[in-house]
């Protein structure tokens, strides 16, 4: 039995490949399925599963494409609702992949429907957690008050996730190898470990979830600071319910625009470059949510700001990184809601730039705004006279900021003002 886990940087999530006996299974793909593919190709397997251990809310699978392409069979909890052809799992049902046996493990929590997979070949132990079992946590369980087939009040999943992490695992090793879908920097936790792997073992010895320690207690620690929302999150179930489009096909419907110079149709403008560069020219109505590697979290913050109807044209610092903005637009389904993507050719003008040691003496000449976390800011203010409004919230909450005075805009690291202070310019 072979494992290789895939990870996406920016979302921080793990999806595997199981190969056992010329056949593999896919656990939780990411949106892009070509790596899959390459890595069949090179083991000389035959694709003939996907695993699913839910809907997931922060990125869109590519369960259906798979599917579709490949003839492989698509199991998932039955709960879920899924839209497409699939065979259902429910707890305790089993199936093989070459001399791999799988058992499917109804642990709710993160979700009413979640499932985490335990393979074994008799020698090897794993188990593909999904978002329930992190290392270091357990998935945050506020994400399916409104969206799903399945919709779960909070409280209600937290006790779930108390009884499951209480029951479900009690009869597998301690040697078993957690494998989850995600990883430090997701919001599908608060307390994610930055290792990619852990055992059931280690779990039990330092994950705070397996202290001894009644549900009331739980439950209070598990809802405790879970960080905010994103827009698209509950949009993402829903496509994940249906089955996403191919990828391939989906990108090739954006209109491409080279060389733009003036201002464009009424429509939102997402320009990635770096904000240096947006500042010396930007077309009007532009917000600078940055792309320029894969440290920057752009598909979050894309879906933070942005809502899951709104239109929007793309803008991208040079053509040869127009197709990999796009498909990390793609990956958490925003690709339908671009107007065009484009490069600009604009007069480049000097940014105006803050007299810092004017902000610092006369701090009361200027409104300064917060776009931190509420979590960072009970954690402590930077500034005393400062405005707060976190920065998925203010393009709704605009109006609140005052413009009789300059406005000097700040989170942690930069990222975040340079998106919040576009949108208040």
């Amino acid at each position: 039995m072979e494992i290789k886990q895939f990870k996406d940087e920016p979302l921080a999530h793990y999806s595997y490949a199981l190969v056992s006996e010329g056949e593999m299974a896919i656990v939780d793909p990411a949106r892009n399925p070509i790596p899959y593919y390459q890595y069949a190709e090179q083991q000389n397997a035959r694709i003939v599963a996907v695993l699913e251990t839910h809907p997931h809310a922060d990125f869109v699978s590519s369960h259906l494409q798979i599917q579709q392409e490949t003839g492989a069979k698509i199991y998932i909890n039955p709960e879920a609702g899924p839209a497409y052809e699939y065979q259902p799992l429910e707890d305790g049902q089993r199936l093989k992949i070459g001399k791999a046996e799988i058992h499917a493990l109804a642990t709710p929590g993160h979700s009413p429907d979640s499932l985490s997979y335990y393979a074994t070949d008799g020698q090897q132990h794993v188990l593909f957690s999904g978002d329930t079992l992190f290392i270091g946590d357990v998935g945050r369980p506020d994400l399916r008050e409104k969206a799903g087939n399945q919709t779960a009040l909070r409280k209600e999943l937290a006790a779930m996730m108390y009884q499951t992490i209480q029951t479900k695992f009690n009869d597998l090793p301690d040697e078993t190898i957690i494998y989850p879908a995600h990883g430090a920097g997701s919001l599908c936790g608060k307390n994610l470990s930055d290792a990619d792997s852990s055992t059931l073992g280690q779990e039990r010895q330092f994950n705070w979830a397996f202290k001894n320690q009644d549900q009331e207690t739980f439950v209070a620690e598990i809802l405790k600071d879970q960080p905010f929302i994103p827009h698209y999150f509950g949009f993402n179930v829903e496509l994940n319910r249906k089955g996403a489009a191919k990828l391939s096909k989906a990108l090739a419907k954006v209109p491409i625009l080279l060389d733009v110079q003036g201002p464009l149709e009424e429509h939102l403008v997402v320009d990635t470059r770096d904000a240096m560069e947006f500042k010396k020219g930007h077309l009007p109505g532009s917000i600078n949510i940055m792309g320029r590697s894969e440290t920057d979290k752009f598909e979050t913050w894309l879906g933070s700001v942005v809502e899951p109807d709104q239109k929007f044209y793309l803008v991208v610092d040079r053509i040869e990184n127009l197709e990999e903005l796009l498909e990390r637009t793609a990956k958490i389904g925003y690709e339908n809601q671009v107007v065009a993507a484009l490069t600009l050719d604009l007069p480049q003008n000097e940014p105006a730039q803050l007299n810092l040691q004017d902000f610092r003496d006369r701090q009361e000449n200027y409104h300064i705004l917060d776009v931190r976390n509420e979590s960072e800011v009970r954690a402590g203010k930077i500034f005393d006279q400062s405005l707060h409004i976190p920065l998925p919230e203010l393009n709704q909450r605009i109006k609140e900021v005052p413009t009789d005075k300059p406005v000097v805009v700040h989170c942690a690291g930069g990222y975040r003002s340079a998106a919040g202070s576009s949108l208040v310019q």
